[in-house]
């Protein structure tokens, strides 16, 4: 504190030096420039002297540390003493108001009460046309403005430095206001990274730092899909170098190159009188000109830029360094749980990375945010869920889970399957990572099931079942926001769609997957070429991915044969038999509904799959509402009207009109 009130009265001290032989300057050739009134003797003007280059009382030599805000200036621009003096020339009129009555003075007229260049030529020493050129250190860096109207000719136009400059001239250092609207401060959140991202944070710094101060420019491209790591990365680069984070979108540059230029220099300027590093936001998702404008501008802003792009960016930035950034790995993540939670939490922990693929900073505010220690658990298991949502809900949806492995009516071969499928998800961490089997593979981290069989056979409930034992949410992919028919769209869209599951919390169910898994075929033309890519990434992604996926079909000969091999299970679901029909009516009305008393055997002997009977379920309820109770005849009904709907060549004439209840139950 104290040392800063020093300064500041050092540079006080020395300004007002500065703009005091300024302004004597100024006098002097306002006094040469002095015309005798009519009728007096002519005065013969003074030998013109130069001032000196140091008015009595300035410093000769900067003794504070730093020094005075215009010895910064033209430190860092590498100014020479006449761009110096005329840089002040400029701003003198902002800070000292005895300054603008001698340039009135010294243009003979009041109404021009500031600088110009020519006032500059006649009163300053050293005077040089390239100090007011559009590529010379004061204009291109924007420290000096030229206010030009028309036809006036440059030497008589005025000459003036915006407020942020005279402000730090005065020791005011702060951030244009013209950036406020368009950048965000990012700070970092964690204390400390884990030991696969500190070694990128030391590889940029070392870099840095090792490059000459004049040329200290680097732009580092920063790859892969979590946004939130490639921040927090980036943001302890910029402590490691002493700077501040500003976060800037793509979509906030402007396309037209005359604005894009001013902007640009406005960033170089602001990024050398402050320590300020540049993250430009992601934008693949942008147009080609807001791609153009990105690329555009990084190449000439300078200093230290990070840009956020994902793997599959075909942008070029010649002079960039890729760096490929990912979340912390399972083992990283299990010690930042351990660390966060405490010992007693370890298996909690453990669960948690083995399920759960977080950043950092999100895994940290997830622990900060727990409950009481004998809630924590399932509270932490439920925001790690929650956290993934927002990313699905917008590519897939989100399916309410009301079905148990116990409301399943499967034969014991698929129960068996279902339970392993389970058991695997559960235990993924486990083996994965504990008994290191993570190290020995390249890809088939996940879990990804086929379910094949007749609609209604209960593929969609098994889905409900498994995510509800797992306790994860369920997302159907639907397949309309997926499919697009323009070249490279839908493999954009299920590369975010997996980067989203990739996460752990959700299972996804691609049904009906025979239209995204069906087989290539032979390429006869560019359709055919661009829908076998889109198998062929399919069954690139599908190798990489971590979830749990539920491809179900009706189809299963459909289905392209190299999925067969990248698929864990395969679970067949047959037609119910009549035992299982049985137990599928049994369970198929809600306790509250006002059932009369039917037979279930004589119901179980219709051959419908366990769809079927839910929608004659339903029908018969709609159509007993009036009279307040479900009874025989309505079910028949709706059972004659479902095999209707669905072409089945059998009758219910052997059925009686009224049975009393004969169920086995």
């Amino acid at each position: 504190m104290h040392a800063n009130r020093r300064w500041h009265q050092t540079n006080d001290r020395y300004l007002a030096a500065q703009l005091a032989e300024l302004r004597e300057a100024l006098e002097r050739l306002a006094k040469m420039n002095d015309v005798p009134e009519q009728g007096e003797a002519p005065v013969a003007k003074p030998k013109r002297v130069r001032p000196s280059t140091a008015a009595p009382g300035a410093p000769s030599t900067i003794a504070s540390s730093p020094p005075p805000a215009l010895e910064l200036l033209a430190e860092r621009y590498g100014l020479t003493d006449f761009e110096r003096r005329l840089l002040l020339l400029a701003a003198a009129t902002e800070l000292d108001f005895g300054v603008a009555r001698a340039c009135a003075a010294a243009h003979g007229s009041p109404e021009r009460p500031y600088a110009t260049f020519a006032l500059a030529i006649n009163a300053l020493p050293g005077a040089s046309w390239e100090a007011l050129a559009p590529f010379g250190n004061l204009r291109r860096a924007r420290l000096l403005e030229v206010e030009q109207r028309g036809a006036q000719p440059l030497m008589q136009s005025r000459l003036y430095v915006d407020h942020r400059i005279a402000s730090f001239l005065k020791g005011v250092n702060y951030l244009d206001e013209r950036w406020n609207l368009l950048i965000e401060r990012i700070e970092p959140r964690c204390e400390v990274l884990p030991p696969s991202q500190q070694a990128l944070v030391q590889r940029v710094v070392a870099t840095m730092s090792a490059a000459e101060p004049a040329t200290g420019s680097q732009t580092w491209t920063l790859l892969g899909h979590d946004t939130t790591t490639k921040r927090e990365l980036a943001a302890h680069v910029a402590q490691r170098l002493g700077l501040q984070l500003c976060r800037v979108a793509a979509t906030a540059l402007p396309h037209d190159l005359v604005e894009l230029d001013a902007l640009g220099r406005l960033w170089q300027r602001e990024a050398t009188l402050l320590p300020l590093a540049l993250y430009l936001d992601r934008f693949e998702t942008e147009p080609a000109t807001c791609e153009a404008s990105a690329e555009w501008f990084v190449r000439r802003v300078g200093g230290l830029v990070f840009c956020d792009l994902p793997h599959e960016y075909s942008g070029t930035f010649e002079t960039a360094l890729p760096l490929d950034v990912s979340k912390p790995t399972a083992a990283e993540q299990a010690e930042a749980w351990r660390s966060a939670l405490g010992e007693d939490h370890a298996e909690t922990a453990r669960v948690l990375a083995g399920h759960f693929n977080l950043s950092l900073p999100v895994l940290e505010g997830i622990a900060a945010a727990a409950p009481t220690e004998d809630e924590t658990a399932a509270a932490l298991w439920e925001a790690c869920k929650c956290h993934t949502r927002p990313q699905l809900d917008s590519l897939a949806q989100r399916i309410e889970i009301k079905v148990t492995l116990d409301d399943l009516v499967l034969p014991e071969e698929q129960s068996a399957l279902l339970r392993q499928i389970i058991d695997q998800v559960r235990h993924r961490g486990r083996v994965l990572d504990e008994w290191g089997f993570r190290a020995k593979l390249n890809r088939g981290f996940g879990v990804t099931a086929l379910f094949a069989g007749d609609s209604g056979t209960g593929k969609t409930m098994a889905a409900e079942a498994i995510a509800s034992a797992l306790r994860l949410d369920l997302y159907r992919v639907d397949l309309s926001s997926v499919i697009n028919k323009y070249i490279g769209e839908t493999e954009k869209n299920l590369r975010r769609l997996f980067d989203a599951a990739d996460d752990g919390g959700a299972v996804l169910l691609f049904d009906e997957a025979d239209a995204l898994f069906g087989k290539r075929t032979e390429t006869k033309d560019a359709h055919d070429r661009y829908a076998n890519l889109e198998v062929n990434y399919l069954l690139q992604r599908m190798e990489s991915y971590r979830g749990l996926a539920v491809l179900a079909t009706n189809s299963k000969g459909s289905l392209d044969h190299a999925f067969r091999r990248r698929l864990r299970f395969i679970v067949d679901f047959p037609f119910p038999e009549a035992a299982q029909r049985q137990r599928i009516w049994k369970h198929i009305f809600p306790v509250d509904a006002p059932l009369a008393a039917v037979d279930l055997s004589l119901l179980a002997r219709v051959p419908v799959a366990g769809g079927s009977i839910q929608n004659i379920a339903l029908n018969a309820a709609y159509a007993s509402a009036m009279s307040g109770t479900v009874d025989w005849d309505r079910i028949v009904a709706a059972t004659r009207e479902e095999l209707r709907k669905s072409n089945k060549p059998v009758t219910l004439a052997d059925l009686p009109v009224e049975r009393s209840w004969e169920s086995a139950s």
